[in-house]
């Protein structure tokens, strides 16, 4: 009786992975048995990957479920940003790469199904775990709780994700199977009437389908609400699975790992993180025996642009701020390309369908190429860039000035006395170069606790300036709620205050708006905004090498592609080639640290794993 079930499942993961598009244009019922998830009435196995969109370009979104399919999975996984969807309070952004429902909508012409995570809080390695930075602003308001401020832009954010994703689930002729309501909550609290507020809304919503929620197995007991599916993450022993699951859900199924990890992510200064595939492959075969669902976190991870990552910091560990490239050592690479792990996950999946069933072929990889360096034409110093500041007797902070990210100069003027004095930052973050009337005479690194320097000061009047980076907002863990940036607190010299400061605000959001103003190379040791072009005899993908450069970030034809740093793993920064075209390619660097730096080419691998 058992191989029968088995194959019941198995033949219906068959018709999800090839679920061609007819399958899927009426309205479907999903459900749940003591064992199984039902789709239309007969057991379903959910083989999932996570691939999420604003990690991907738009242009490859296509591509990238066509891999998922030669893998073998037949629902794609997603979380849904709210930072990006109103990055500011009541302005709302569905358009491009924000433009989720068309993710799932190629996902359903690819014949996959989706399992959506709305949230809102998301952690993912992402700025602020997905929350936008102006809800610091409310005065009062406290994330992941009932607070009523929270709870409102919450519910505001909410009804339009609705709009966009709601008619798109199973039951109303769309490919979104389930629902997730907050994320692994039991490992931040246990308030069970919070968790069903978040219930009332998803379904004012319209999300009127399945929902669930999904913990870790120390948090399942208190992130779970009772009548909705549990879940559980981080855990693939299969009768431990079905143990946790069951005595969170009336003691039956079905059985969802929503969070399978076969690899890990990356933080500045440490190790790049890799998993053999060989230590996962047969644990993924033990699951898919068992019956049991899956979502592979992360099926492809792709690459964290537009200053989107986050950082992990508590009491115990620095402030460890997340590297650009989403790479994860998962299945399919930065570039979407198959891995080893890609194959052997793909045996796993194969040997577990009925007999005679094959998978489609794997696309052969993305080509990518080495280029010629790029010619700069032009450079302006960070000081070039600066326009009306905003006056406040004590520093500002991001949050302050209605700047969500990039940089902030800080500039006040005092009288020097040609003493030598310790200038300390109160809480800087995350990190600050130091000019004494225009000299840089030190770089401040909350990673290492660095939050002041010795200065040598003229006699007479000196200009102070420092330059603040947000290296990201903290996504995970009880500092969620202490995550403003710039200079939080004060500036002190010789143990007094300074007082009397200009805020020069640089989001660097848009970078057709900053106009270039000299030629050349530049000049001294202040940051530099660099700009030039890449000529290309023809497009393919490469992965821009600033292994001989410092710190900062780069665009290309307006698209930002991430953040780069000397001190690793990540020395390459990967350009896609849908973003690319023959000819010149528009290339601007802003470089922190290092601003003589000029030679700058494109590989055609990725440099991961080098720490300096």
């Amino acid at each position: 009786m058992r191989n029968i079930f088995r194959v019941l499942i198995l033949i219906s993961i068959l018709g999800g992975s090839a679920g061609n598009l007819k399958a899927q244009e009426a309205s479907h019922s999903f459900s749940l048995s003591d064992t199984a998830f039902l789709l239309d009435g007969k057991p379903f196995q959910m083989i999932s990957g996570e691939i999420h969109y604003p990690r991907v370009p738009r242009e490859s979104w296509r591509h990238r479920m066509k891999m998922a399919k030669a893998m073998g999975l037949n629902t794609i996984g997603t979380y849904v940003f709210w930072n990006i969807h109103e990055p500011q309070q009541g302005r709302y952004d569905f358009s491009g790469n924000n433009d989720v429902a068309e993710f799932v909508k190629i996902a359903k012409e690819e014949g996959l199904w989706v399992v959506l995570r709305p949230s809102p809080y998301v952690c993912a390695e992402w700025e602020f775990g997905g929350y936008p930075y102006w809800l610091q602003n409310i005065k009062g308001l406290e994330v992941r709780s009932k607070e009523p401020q929270y709870l409102k832009a919450y519910k505001n954010y909410l009804m339009e994700v609705g709009k966009q994703l709601a008619p798109l689930q199973v039951n109303h002729g769309g490919n979104v199977l389930m629902v997730q309501i907050e994320n692994e909550y039991g490992s931040y609290g246990s308030d069970k009437e919070y968790l069903d507020l978040n219930r009332k809304m998803f379904i004012e919503a319209g999300f009127d389908g399945l929902l669930y929620t999904c913990d870790p197995e120390a948090a399942i007991k208190d992130g779970h609400l009772p009548g909705l599916l549990a879940a559980i993450n981080g855990v693939d022993n299969p009768e431990k699975v079905k143990s946790l699951v069951n005595q969170n859900n009336g003691g039956k199924g079905p059985y969802f790992i929503a969070e399978w990890y076969p690899a890990w992510f990356d933080w500045w200064g440490t190790a790049h993180h890799t998993v053999p595939a060989s230590k996962y492959a047969g644990r993924l075969d033990s699951v898919l025996q068992a019956g049991i669902s899956i979502n592979m976190y992360m099926f492809h991870g792709g690459t964290t642009r537009g200053f989107m990552n986050g950082a992990n910091f508590n009491d115990k560990n620095p402030y460890e701020p997340q590297i650009s490239s989403y790479d994860y050592d998962a299945p399919l690479d930065e570039a979407g390309n198959a891995t080893e792990k890609f194959m052997r996950f793909r045996e796993a999946i194969q040997k577990n369908l009925p007999a005679g069933s094959s998978l489609p072929p794997v696309p052969a990889a993305k080509p990518s190429i080495s280029t010629s360096p790029v010619v700069f034409t032009s450079t302006n110093t960070v000081f070039d860039l600066l326009k009306a500041p905003k006056s406040s007797l004590k520093p500002l902070t991001f949050e302050d000035l209605n700047q969500a990210y990039g940089y902030v100069m800080y500039r006040t003027t005092f009288n020097g006395n040609g003493a030598r004095q310790l200038l300390k930052i109160r809480d800087l973050r995350d990190y600050g170069i130091v000019f004494i009337n225009g000299k840089r005479v030190g770089n401040l690194d909350r990673r290492l606790y660095q939050d002041s320097v010795m200065l040598d000061l003229p006699k007479g009047k000196v200009r102070l300036d420092i330059l603040v980076e947000n290296m990201g907002r903290i996504n995970f863990g009880p500092y969620l709620l202490k995550n403003t940036k710039g200079i939080t607190q004060k500036v002190e010299l010789g143990g007094k205050e300074i007082l009397n400061w200009q805020m020069y605000g640089l989001p660097f959001d848009n970078i057709k708006s900053l106009g270039f103003k000299t030629a050349g190379t530049g000049s001294g040791d202040a940051p530099v905004l660099k700009k030039g072009h890449l000529t290309l005899d023809k497009v393919a993908d490469t992965y821009l090498d600033f292994s001989n450069w410092g710190k900062g970030v780069v665009w290309i034809n307006g698209h930002n592609l991430g953040r780069y740093w000397e001190i690793g793993p990540q020395q390459t920064v990967y350009v896609p080639a849908e973003w690319l075209k023959p000819g010149k390619n528009e290339v601007v660097v802003f470089e922190l640290i290092k601003p003589a730096s000029s030679t700058l080419l494109g590989r055609d691998k990725a440099i991961l794993d080098q720490l300096k």
